[in-house]
């Protein structure tokens, strides 16, 4: 299932985050219980990326998720589609090379990248094959991709209480720290449409990335998926 089938146009996601960029981060690290600073470090510990590397960070919002790459040394290029978490980013990492692109048209060259990531974005592009070719286009041969986004939990008990925090909890507690509690509603009902791990990485390998694996963290409510290409 993807974006289409939640009844929001392109449009209106992008409005919708543009809506949240003063104080997406912050609502993050509360309702993902401080865990979403761990996935950035599994994420830019898969990436592995390395002075002289060239790292695309799509659905980078305010550009958070790219300062891991740059402190590695390496050049990051943050890129998402919506403009308000873009100024945000800009305000507070003038340094970084914020980039307005769509996921499934990016504004790159092909074979660019050696390597390219996106965490917990792809659910918000209304095409989720069109963007993982596109990753592919714009990826070196040899580069690697790496996608971070939230998934089905393994253990049946931990599934039933991660649905029942997605559809009860989650929406009151975006109230109190969000500027847009809406946002948050729309975005649970992401989660719990998204595929889960096998689904995505047989996507992944329509897409023509090879050698597909994926790493559980946090007992499955966010995976990690990584491909190569060939």
């Amino acid at each position: 299932m993807t974006r289409a089938n939640l009844d929001k146009q392109p449009h209106e996601v992008a409005a919708m985050f543009d809506d949240v960029a003063a104080k997406y981060d912050r609502t993050n690290d509360v309702i993902s219980l401080g865990q979403a600073r761990a996935w950035r470090r599994a994420v830019a510990d898969a990436v592995a990326a390395g002075p002289g590397d060239l790292v695309l960070d799509l659905g980078a919002g305010t550009g958070t998720s790219s300062l891991p790459f740059a402190a590695a040394g390496a050049k990051v290029v943050p890129c998402d589609f919506s403009v308000g978490m873009l100024t945000e980013g800009k305000r507070r990492h003038p340094e970084l090379p914020l980039t307005a692109g769509d996921a499934t048209r990016l504004p790159f060259a092909d074979e660019v990248f050696d390597a390219v990531t996106i965490s917990f974005a792809l659910r918000n592009v209304h095409d989720t094959d069109a963007a993982l070719r596109e990753l592919h286009r714009v990826t070196k041969p040899g580069g690697r991709v790496v996608i971070c986004e939230f998934s089905t939990p393994t253990w049946t008990p931990l599934r039933t209480v991660y649905t029942e925090y997605l559809m009860r909890a989650l929406p009151p507690v975006a109230s109190r720290v969000s500027s847009n509690p809406d946002a948050y509603v729309y975005l649970a009902e992401s989660i719990r449409s998204w595929p889960d791990q096998p689904a995505l990485a047989a996507r992944l390998q329509q897409a023509a990335w090879t050698r597909v694996a994926w790493r559980n963290l946090t007992g499955g409510i966010v995976a990690l998926h990584r491909g190569f290409k060939a």
